[in-house]
């Protein structure tokens, strides 16, 4: 495989976060994401009381809390601006190209680290939020 076959893997690869690999890594996703819930949806959920599951975190941060203004900003480390990024979507997976777009409008047009190549080091260095590259 030639350079150029390498860099048009990166561009069409797409990435989500593994809700498994928490499992396999004795790591909790309900208890990262949780942060990332609004205070509504933290009394509604009542995620002090008990284990959320995943699917009913996600579909909270999807309908409601990634539509409040500060869920991600340009003050947010980028690793965790993705993490963001694939919670607002429901962990539908993206394409690095698109990842980069939505992370230029969610940080208010900062363009810092979003290009592919970046974006796929970043990716793929990853040991704390379980991105992993989409298997079609």
């Amino acid at each position: 495989m030639d350079i150029e076959e390498t860099g048009l893997e990166q561009v069409e690869s797409r990435w989500f976060i593994d809700l498994e690999w928490f499992q396999s890594s004795n790591r909790s996703f309900s208890a990262l994401a949780q942060h990332c819930l609004c205070i509504r949806c933290r009394e509604r959920l009542r995620i002090d009381e008990e284990e959320v599951p995943a699917d009913e975190i996600l579909a909270a941060i999807k309908d409601c809390c990634s539509k409040e203004p500060d869920f991600i900003t340009a003050g947010l480390p980028v690793s965790e601006s993705i993490f963001r990024i694939f919670l607002a979507n429901g962990n539908q997976p993206l394409g690095l190209e698109e990842l980069g777009k939505q992370l230029i409008e969610w940080r208010a047009g900062n363009p810092y680290h979003t290009s592919v190549e970046v974006l796929s080091r970043l990716l793929e260095s990853d040991r704390y939020y379980g991105l992993k590259r989409f298997a079609d």
